[in-house]
């Protein structure tokens, strides 16, 4: 990659989104960064020390001779005005290593602390300026004992590239492949992949994806081999001052002695999309250094040196090329914009290139929140506008209603909950109502803090004062869903009550029942629920059906889902599902076809460990039989909704429940646009 197309990496590329009020800096959009070819392509007409250009199997790789400082450098010259880094990421490395490698530990790559000059240098630059005015006999000293000079010359790479403890690095072992950072309290964590055996002596395309809910390690588009840590990756790792090195540690122990031909950091996503699938999965290519793959290697018996190069046309693959006349009637392809490019001698003309689609959503507003945000909804509101409201889990501050600008949600509302955790907008004609799902009691809790009563509140839209009022309280017990709908022109609500007090989660969730007579909501209907979560209304033909999503019952999470009918005035048992802490219904159609689709959270039994991969399921109204079968069964790792993918664990009510919305941990929200 040539400096040019570095220098636009640095100066348009890198774009910094804070997610926190605080003065440090963590990078999350940026574009992929090709860490290989920037250490590679310094001066692209030699080779840099320490490195050999070596091919195996007709495929070129570099190998490291040596720790060697070219292949060393500062972090903000590619995380530009970047103080922390990405809480999210993933890295994609081909690798080949030999089955005979060392069982020690060698690092692809590291991230060190600055560290001071050691003393016992101090003491040699002194002692060679005191001895540079003894009218050469360094030169002399150095000619009498040129063995002894060798070693000098070593330990002098080695203190200019060692550096201090490791922030961040990749290494592996002849069964294992580690990943390893400084987490909080400076104590160094260990992600280990044991099933990862890489020394086979043969190339190996890995994507490394983290995320604050799970790793993952996809080798060869294979499926991924996942680790659910008990902490999550820092949001908070600071690399002020820290240096990369590549095929290293900074040091000659732990050196990489196989072949290395791609490194990309691309921070802010999963990068294994972008690679796979492939036609040639053990060579899946998201950027490889030009160097390496733009001229193919001649004399290819395994394991010797390249030292010649053909000009047979062939496909580059990468992120940026530059087209020149040596490269005239090369081919290149960019696996981000997929498409096919051939150099005329100045220029790449599209051969073949994807069309633009908007089935993608980008960042459109950071919003900084009062507290931790558990839900959002988003409605209209005649002759106002959209409005958003958001259930924040602060007592202090309560949660807020924003409206929509030309320039965003703004704040237009304050409104008092206590833990809140959902909100739901609902009409009965031409009147607007809000309600929420209070977990935190209300303001006289204090006086009865054994019940494990809460109150949930309903707010009425005033044309008068344009403002949500308060209108009708009502009593629920940790409610995590409210579903307002209509039958036969009657309007009910239902809560999906959690638990009450702190281990009882067998008890009755609510439908209410619109009285026009007293104009308030009254008890219509109890129905025995174990920790439900969700309710889900839905109509199929003349017939109205209510389903609830039961994710535990104080022992286990594998509890029945029971989908009701409407008869005669209320609901009654239609059908029980076996489900696994269920979060979310949601029903859709396709045609005449009616589907079912459960988000399953995790498997826990008693004290016995949770299994957090588990299936989550699709099923279909069988019209003939009048029952819902299995259709299709999905894995999906903690999900907590069904219309987008999510991770989290359950752990009661408290606990950070994500719908409809990218939250962070930071109080702030991402308002993304298609």
């Amino acid at each position: 990659m040539s400096s040019i197309i570095f220098t636009l990496f640095l100066l348009l590329g890198l774009k910094v989104t804070g997610t926190t009020t605080d003065a440090w800096r963590n990078c999350a959009d940026l574009l992929p960064l090709d860490l290989l070819s920037f250490v590679l392509e310094r001066d692209p007409s030699k080779l840099v020390p320490g490195v050999n250009m070596k091919q195996a199997g007709g495929v070129i790789g570099v190998q490291f001779s040596s720790p060697h400082p070219s292949m060393s450098f500062p972090s903000s010259q590619l995380l530009v005005d970047c103080d922390l880094f990405p809480k999210e990421f993933s890295f994609v490395v081909t690798i080949k290593v030999s089955a005979t490698a060392t069982k020690g530990n060698e690092y692809i790559f590291s991230l060190l602390e600055p560290k001071k000059k050691e003393k016992r240098e101090g003491v040699r630059e002194e002692e060679e300026t005191n001895n540079g005015n003894e009218n050469g006999n360094i030169l002399q000293r150095n000619k009498d004992s040129e063995q002894h000079g060798e070693r000098e010359k070593k330990m002098q790479v080695k203190s200019q590239v060692d550096g201090g403890r490791i922030i961040l690095g990749l290494r592996f072992s002849r069964k294992r492949l580690h990943f390893l950072y400084t987490g909080h309290g400076g104590v160094t964590e260990h992600w280990v992949f044991g099933g990862a055996r890489l020394a086979d002596n043969q190339w190996h395309t890995l994507v490394l994806a983290v995320s604050s809910q799970h790793v993952r390690l996809t080798v060869d588009c294979n499926s991924p081999l996942e680790i659910v840590p008990s902490r999550p990756f820092p949001s908070d790792l600071n690399i002020q001052g820290a240096r990369f090195h590549i095929g290293s540690r900074g040091r000659w122990k732990g050196l990489y002695s196989g072949l290395l031909r791609q490194l990309v950091l691309v921070p802010g996503s999963d990068a294994t999309h972008y690679v796979c699938p492939s036609s040639d999965p053990k060579l899946a290519a998201l950027s490889v250094p030009p160097l390496l793959s733009d001229l193919p290697a001649t004399g290819r018996n395994n394991d010797n040196h390249v030292t010649s190069y053909d000009s047979e046309e062939r496909v580059s693959v990468g992120l940026e090329r530059s087209c020149s006349e040596l490269l005239q009637g090369q081919m290149w392809f960019n696996p981000l914009k997929k498409g096919l490019y051939l150099c005329d001698g100045s220029v790449w003309i599209a051969v073949l290139e994807d069309h633009k689609r908007l089935d993608y959503v980008l960042e459109h507003q950071v919003l900084t929140t009062s507290s931790e945000t558990h839900d959002i909804e988003v409605f209209q509101v005649p002759g106002v506008g959209l409005m958003a409201a958001m259930a924040h889990r602060s007592l202090a501050s309560g949660s807020a209603v924003y409206l929509w600008s030309h320039s965003g949600f703004q704040l237009y509302q304050n409104i008092s909950t206590y833990e809140a955790l959902a909100w739901r907008h609902f009409s009965m004609g031409k009147k607007i109502y809000l309600v929420v799902s209070n977990s935190g009691g209300g303001p006289d809790k204090h006086l009865n803090k054994e019940s494990g009563t809460d109150f949930s509140v309903i707010y009425k839209w005033s044309k008068r004062s344009k403002k949500f009022v308060q209108f009708q309280t009502l009593q629920t017990h940790c409610a995590r869903d409210w579903e307002a709908f209509s039958i036969n022109r009657q309007t009910y609500l239902a809560v999906a009550n959690h638990r009450q007090g702190d281990t009882n989660h067998t008890i009755d969730s609510v439908i209410y029942k619109w009285n026009k007579l007293t104009k308030s909501f009254e008890v219509h209907q109890t129905l025995p629920t174990f920790g439900a979560y969700d309710w889900e209304y839905f109509t199929v033909g003349p017939y109205h059906f209510l389903v609830v999503a039961n994710a535990f019952d104080g022992v286990t999470t594998t509890v029945d889902s029971v989908i009701y009918i409407w008869i005669n005035g209320s609901f009654q048992m239609f059908q029980t599902i076996k489900t696994f802490c269920a979060t979310d219904w949601e029903m859709f159609q396709i045609g005449a076809r009616v589907f079912l689709v459960v988000a399953n959270g995790h498997r826990l039994q008693g004290k016995g460990p949770s299994q957090y991969a588990i299936n989550s399921t699709i099923y279909e109204l069988d019209m003939n039989g009048q029952v819902f079968v299995r259709f299709q069964d999905i894995v999906t790792y903690s999900g907590l909704g069904v219309l987008q993918p999510r991770g989290g664990t359950f752990s009661g009510c408290c606990e950070l429940l994500q719908r409809r919305i990218l939250l962070s941990q930071q109080h702030s929200l991402q308002v993304a646009g298609i």
